[in-house]
């Protein structure tokens, strides 16, 4: 069956010679501009996130959609952007946001309690204008719930931001918006890192400030999660970067210890699992990372 396809379709090129360029041409993606995530791996599938358009990333807990929200928020504050967060479950942690370099001066955090009270700051914020990028984080709402959010909504945030220069941003543990994205990304979490030592432990967390010694036991023989790898692949894309280039030649990393390329064990190996064009793996970071890496001015204040 392939090589009839094959056949056919050689014939119909042959036959268009002159007439049609590129009969077989993805005709609905056009040249936009991207910024970049600061996750060398996530930009290098598609030049970064587009502007003037809906970009979705989907995956379950853990994930490592949380390290690439304030990546990327990191990353647009950093180039003094007006960031909008829209926090459906009140989840988001300014601690660690700051720890991972996003800027809170530049950022409206809107702390929603459900989803139709996300909807409603998600349309006020977008058809009021001035922010550079905007995320609607419906990560801790149920999936069920989510899919009952009828598909025009998705279709008019995305004609909201239509030929402006906004980023805008749906974080979901199912893909619901689908077509309407001009981006999909389904994120996976894989291996997860763990601290090495049990005194390790216990000084990085009296340098936080959590007991060293906790109501149900010490916490010297804990392990603390450091962060895992994660596999982002992309699903949809309606899009042509013209940043892909510049992605793959100078990536950006903003978050201290975040690993800026592939592990040199992934490089040497035959067996790297982010050589596809549309998926990628990448290492996240745990909340306790952040905190771990801020200065300790910081932690003192």
């Amino acid at each position: 069956m392939r090589p009839n396809l094959a056949a056919l379709r050689s014939h119909v090129e042959l036959s268009l010679t002159g007439r049609v360029v590129s009969p077989f041409g993805y005709r609905d993606r056009k040249s936009v501009e991207t910024v970049l995530t600061g996750i060398p791996e996530i930009d290098s599938l598609a030049g970064g996130f587009p502007r003037g358009a809906l970009t979705e990333v989907c995956g379950p807990p853990c994930s490592g959609r949380t390290t690439l929200l304030l990546s990327a928020l990191a990353v647009r504050t950093a180039e003094a952007e007006v960031c909008a967060l829209i926090d459906a479950r009140d989840s988001f942690d300014p601690r660690s946001a700051e720890a991972a370099g996003v800027q809170l001066q530049q950022l409206l955090w809107v702390r929603c309690h459900g989803l139709d009270q996300s909807l409603r700051a998600a349309d006020l914020i977008i058809q009021g204008g001035g922010f550079g990028f905007i995320a609607l984080d419906l990560s801790d709402v149920a999936p069920e719930t989510v899919r009952h959010v009828p598909l025009n909504a998705w279709f008019r945030f995305r004609r909201a931001v239509e030929d402006t220069s906004t980023v805008l941003l749906l974080l979901e543990q199912e893909s619901n918006a689908k077509t309407c994205a001009s981006l999909v990304l389904q994120m996976n979490g894989e291996e997860a890192r763990w601290s090495e030592t049990a005194a390790e432990n216990t000084l990085e967390a009296a340098s936080v400030g959590i007991s060293p010694r906790p109501a149900r036991g010490p916490l010297s023989h804990a392990r603390l999660l450091d962060g895992a790898d994660a596999r982002a692949e992309m699903l949809h894309t309606r899009i042509q970067s013209i940043n892909v280039p510049q992605a793959r030649a100078a990536p950006v990393s903003i978050a201290a210890g975040r690993l800026s390329g592939p592990r040199p064990a992934d490089r040497d190996s035959g067996n790297h699992r982010g050589d596809s064009a549309t998926a990628q793996s990448f290492s996240t970071q745990s909340i306790w990372s952040y905190l771990r890496a801020t200065p300790v001015e910081a932690k003192l204040k």
